[in-house]
């Protein structure tokens, strides 16, 4: 993995030594709120409800065990004992005094992180595929490619202040595991039948209150072009997008309302002009960075043989682990929603504990997934009923990976000052209520999130959960349909909304006519997309049809 030069952690140094200035001129009054809350945003500080919020960068979700060690040290050390993982693959924690939180940045600084670029209108954390260079059907490993765009963006003086915050993603194989359609930019790595390679751009993707699915506006730039068409979408948009409505002020409206023809013509012309400006990252510095994210010392002959003899080990193995392509190796996604837990939560224990199983088994690395869960991507398989019992015994062994207990949430209105809805008892409920039939429903995505910012990703929910005020009620909408893989669509909204009893309710009639109706290794997806919503809003509202 990428290991900081004295350029980067002079440059994270700097900021830590910034903000404590900036934070001791707040606490004694030179500076007042609105002067600072920029300055506090550009490091990651939010204030939310009832304390400070502080979200923590883990670019395209890769950790040491180090650096998982020092999050879990944090969370104690400042927190309550425990941080939230992100679907940016970040890590938050929620209850930061402000006057502790320069002593955070410079506890992150000593493991190669910090918080700058987690918040603002500029290009925040660039997500990845969290099984990248462990999976077998990946073109290149797309991490170094996203690393050199976190190289290009951070602190870009252009794009400091966009119109509104931006997004992009990496992958480099068919299968979408990074909602890369769903972002301000996304990126694929591909062959062309050359066997070139180059990174088809999909631009104009999002959620939130107006969810768009992003066009490719093209197959194929050649991949030591990559940043100058970064940055050529990102200069169209900065001179165009709306500043004056910041429910107008995403990419996405700005490619929808010029059109994708006439965005594309006008990235292709600034693209043109800025190939002549040789602004593109020399070859010896992606080889650098290439350099860093070489293969393990992986071993060979190893057998793929495992013993299956115990029940519940042989469940966890079927859901939560993954063909990696080294021979005698395995893909072990650890799952952070237990049965009523709230999803994305982690104490600063089993956060340790993550460390070191990454340090004994995983050639010193985990990773963050946008799906709230963390991965081991180098397991050896005779490791594996060793690993299954250290993580049962913490409380982290759920065989639950993409089932309907794997849910994604957003922490709601007990944290989060824009909700108008709780997400994570609904989340808890829906949990509890689904124990022990995850593995008969099988394939079954669920996201909740707690207003329309949608942060929890309910557009992309097989089932999706929307929470919204309803004179003052909290109320929760159903959506149907929704997928962001690479059969990415956006759900529907099935009527009129639920309270929270109502919701799980309805979440159970909805499952059961997919149970009624599926055919033979049908997901809910490919159930609710060959019957139509008809019958699942038939099942949903029968009762006050009466």
């Amino acid at each position: 993995m990428y290991q900081y030069d004295s350029h980067d952690q002079a440059m994270v140094d700097a900021r830590v030594a910034e903000f404590r200035d900036q934070v001791r001129r707040r606490l004694d009054g030179s500076l007042a709120e609105e002067q600072f809350r920029p300055l506090r945003l550009m490091n990651g500080l939010y204030l939310q409800l009832h304390a400070y919020m502080l979200r923590v960068a883990v670019p395209y979700g890769t950790l040491s065990s180090a650096q998982m060690t020092m999050l879990g040290d944090i969370a104690d050390k400042y927190d309550r004992g425990y941080g939230h993982f992100t679907t940016r693959q970040n890590i938050q924690y929620n209850w930061i005094k402000l006057e502790e939180a320069p002593d955070i940045l410079a506890d992150l600084a000593k493991v190669e992180m910090h918080a700058i670029q987690t918040s603002g209108n500029c290009i925040r954390n660039t997500t990845s595929d969290q099984y990248a260079g462990a999976i077998a059907d990946e073109v290149v490993d797309p991490r170094p490619y996203a690393e050199l765009i976190r190289q290009w963006s951070t602190f870009h003086p252009e794009f400091s202040f966009l119109p509104r915050k931006f997004k992009m993603a990496v992958i480099a194989s068919e299968t979408d595991r990074a909602a890369m359609r769903l972002h301000d930019i996304g990126i694929q790595i591909l062959r062309n039948d050359k066997g070139q390679l180059g990174a088809a751009f999909y631009v104009g993707g999002g959620m939130g209150r107006t969810p768009m699915i992003a066009p490719c506006i093209n197959p194929f730039v050649p991949i030591d072009q990559m940043i100058t068409y970064s940055e050529a979408c990102l200069r169209v948009y900065n001179r165009y997008g709306r500043r004056d409505n910041k429910y107008k002020a995403r990419i996405k409206i700005l490619v929808h309302e010029l059109g994708k023809d006439e965005y594309t013509r006008q990235v292709e012309a600034e693209f043109a002009h800025l190939l002549t400006q040789g602004i593109e990252p020399p070859l010896a510095e992606l080889e650098r960075i290439k350099a860093q994210f070489t293969d393990p010392a992986f071993a060979t002959g190893l057998s793929d043989a495992v013993d299956r003899s115990d029940p519940d080990f042989a469940v966890w193995l079927d859901n939560n682990v993954q063909v990696h392509k080294q021979p005698g190796y395995a893909i072990v996604t650890i799952s952070l929603k237990p049965v009523g837990g709230i999803p994305g939560d982690a104490s600063g224990d089993q956060m340790r504990l993550m460390a070191q199983l990454a340090r004994a088994y995983s050639f010193d690395e985990l990773r963050v997934t946008h799906a709230q869960n963390i991965v081991l991507p180098h397991v050896r398989k005779a490791d594996l009923y060793t690993v299954w019992q250290q993580l049962e015994e913490a409380g982290l062994g759920t065989p639950n990976l993409d089932k309907i207990g794997d849910i994604i949430a957003c922490p709601g209105l007990d944290y989060c000052s824009l909700a108008n809805a709780r997400s994570i008892p609904v989340a808890q409920k829906i949990s509890e209520r689904f124990a022990g039939r995850e593995q008969e429903i099988g394939e079954l995505k669920l996201k909740i999130s707690g207003c329309i910012n949608a942060c929890g990703h309910h557009h992309a929910g097989h089932i999706g959960i929307l929470g919204v005020d309803r004179k003052g009620v909290e109320n929760y909408q159903l959506l149907l349909g929704g997928s962001e893989g690479a059969d990415t669509s956006l759900g529907t909204i099935t009527g009129p909304g639920f309270n929270e009893e109502g919701i799980v309710d309805a979440v159970e009639k909805a499952t059961s006519v997919y149970l009624a109706n599926r055919h033979a290794g049908e997901r809910f997806l490919d159930t609710y997309r060959r019957i139509g919503m008809a019958p699942f809003k038939d099942a949903i509202y029968a009762k006050d049809a009466v």
